[in-house]
């Protein structure tokens, strides 16, 4: 038994949801994103919900229950109010900075990075050491962080690298004479 699927969905207002065959389709103030929806479970829109019902007694009904309950919130949430992630970068003479469609990056190789935009994904720096990543999809917004973040990882001795600004990074101890 699902307990993420037994809630219903709210719509908040300035969303609109609209059910059409299995595809799910969610329209706001930030763009408009869709959902195929599992054959496993059936979509219902009433009373400014969206309620997801297994089809089948079966154990990948009731896990596709959950988990398109959750895709759904994720999508009515991100058309309302979008996600972001912030990533903090650390080190003497890292810096990024945004120049038209790209980022560049510049983390201690001897060459610049460019990192160019996705169009469904806004990024911002603040700061020459602060990035966020911001847009309607949560899955877009936690790859495109995860790509920048992986052109230099946190590094364990001096905490030199990019790294999301929730993540602590597990220190260890230097050569000892």
């Amino acid at each position: 038994m699902s307990r993420i699927g037994k809630h219903p969905v709210p719509i908040p207002a300035g969303v609109q949801v609209e059910l059409a065959g299995s595809t799910l389709s969610a329209r706001g103030p930030l763009g408009a994103l869709n959902l195929a929806v599992s054959p496993e479970v059936t979509a219902s829109v009433a009373d400014g919900a969206v309620t997801i019902a297994p089809r089948f007694e079966t154990k990948r009904s009731r896990a596709m229950w959950g988990t398109t309950r959750a895709l759904v919130n994720n999508m009515v949430t991100g058309v309302g109010t979008g996600f972001s992630r912030t990533l903090e970068i650390n080190g003497v003479g890292y810096r990024a900075a945004v120049q038209g469609g790209s980022l560049s990056l510049q983390l201690g190789y001897s060459h610049d990075i460019d990192y160019s935009i996705p169009s469904d994904v806004r990024i911002a720096c603040e700061r020459p050491t602060l990035i966020t990543v911001s847009g309607a999809d949560r899955q877009r917004v936690g790859q495109v962080a995860a790509e920048i973040r992986a052109f230099r990882p946190p590094e364990p001795y001096k905490g030199k690298g990019i790294r999301y600004n929730d993540e602590i990074v597990r220190r260890k101890e230097g050569k000892k004479k």
